[in-house]
């Protein structure tokens, strides 16, 4: 004997059937409102055979855009330098976890950066870019090198770098005199 089950109620009518969808109907062509930059229309459109072929882009043009968003990736550091500098300075000079896991922060990831310049920007690398692609590399490095510079700075403040005389008392020797003097009465006793 089957279980006693309550009839199947039918779903309420605010419910998508995705089963029925009606088919998608074409939106009205507006010429007020222009198309996207790389857009193109299919080929059965009112709007295709209105501007005739497709148009693509000038390479002149993509190239442009290719060194636009090379020059966005290489300067993004320079939006990172002020932050590090702010956290560097409320993390204090102290020997302590979070200002030594900070510090090695701050030289890791330019010199991880710094190893990969030539895979962060071969997506933009062509015959006809790669001349113009010399100053934004050259700035990426200059901005990974002022990071790091940073850094130098954060260690210095910790009292980690040598740079005062005595650091390097275990290399200096005992200073020999040029001439002794007597006292006046070790004089008088001779």
């Amino acid at each position: 004997m089957p279980p006693n089950h309550p009839p199947r109620m039918p779903p309420p009518p605010w419910v998508i059937d995705l089963k029925n969808l009606p088919a998608n109907k074409p939106r009205p062509v507006s010429s007020s409102i222009p198309d996207p930059p790389g857009f193109s229309a299919p080929s059965g459109s009112k709007k295709s055979a209105k501007l005739g072929p497709s148009t693509s882009a000038n390479p002149s043009e993509t190239d442009d855009l290719f060194l636009k968003k090379a020059w966005e990736i290489a300067l993004a550091p320079a939006k990172a330098i002020p932050m590090n500098a702010i956290m560097m300075y409320m993390s204090g000079n102290t020997l302590q976890i979070f200002s030594i896991m900070m510090t090695v922060m701050l030289f890791m990831n330019p010199i991880k950066a710094l190893s990969t310049v030539g895979s962060t920007f071969s997506r933009f690398d062509n015959e006809r870019t790669h001349a113009r692609l010399w100053p934004v590399k050259l700035a990426f490095i200059a901005l990974q090198i002022a990071t790091i510079a940073l850094g130098i700075w954060k260690v210095n403040g910790m009292g980690l770098l040598p740079t005062t005389r005595s650091d390097w008392l275990a290399w200096e020797r005992e200073r020999q005199p040029m001439e002794y003097s007597a006292p006046a009465f070790q004089a008088i006793l001779n």
